[in-house]
């Protein structure tokens, strides 16, 4: 089982590798990173946030993305206003040249995802994303073993 594991964790690692890197390459020929898609499709789910809030969801430093937006800003694809509630923050809201241009990207993950899974049955399909699911759930709570190590 030791070999099992130790190649499901880097095969679960290469995929997704892969999948950026393809992504990547699609997203490039119409000018945004990917970086950049996360931030605008972060903003589709939840306009009005609060820069703060929006580098926890991304997982940056806030100046990292004080960057990022500065850029999509300039771009015209997003746009700062001040907090109501806190006039030292900004809301950060998509603009509708940024709405074209996302689903033009959701097209492209689509089509990204399309050549990926070409010749996986239904069934095969619904297997892995079950398998997946299971090891996500497993990963995602507390991990019982270390916990009767430091019992």
């Amino acid at each position: 089982m030791g070999g099992m594991q130790d190649s499901i964790g880097f095969l679960i690692s290469d995929v997704s590798r892969l999948m950026r890197r393809r992504f990547d390459e699609r997203a490039r020929l119409i000018g945004v990173t990917r970086t950049q898609w996360r931030v605008l499709k972060f903003l589709q789910r939840g306009e009005g946030i609060n820069q703060g809030g929006l580098a926890d969801l991304l997982e940056v430093e806030p100046i990292t993305l004080c960057r990022m937006i500065d850029r999509l800003e300039e771009a015209g694809l997003v746009e700062r206003r001040r907090d109501p509630a806190d006039r030292r923050a900004w809301q950060i809201f998509l603009t509708e040249r940024a709405r074209p241009l996302l689903e033009e990207l959701a097209h492209l993950a689509e089509a990204m995802l399309g050549s990926a899974l070409q010749g996986v049955s239904p069934a095969e399909y619904d297997a892995v994303m079950a398998t997946l699911r299971r090891i996500h759930s497993n990963l995602s709570s507390p991990d019982k073993t270390s916990e009767v190590a430091n019992g």
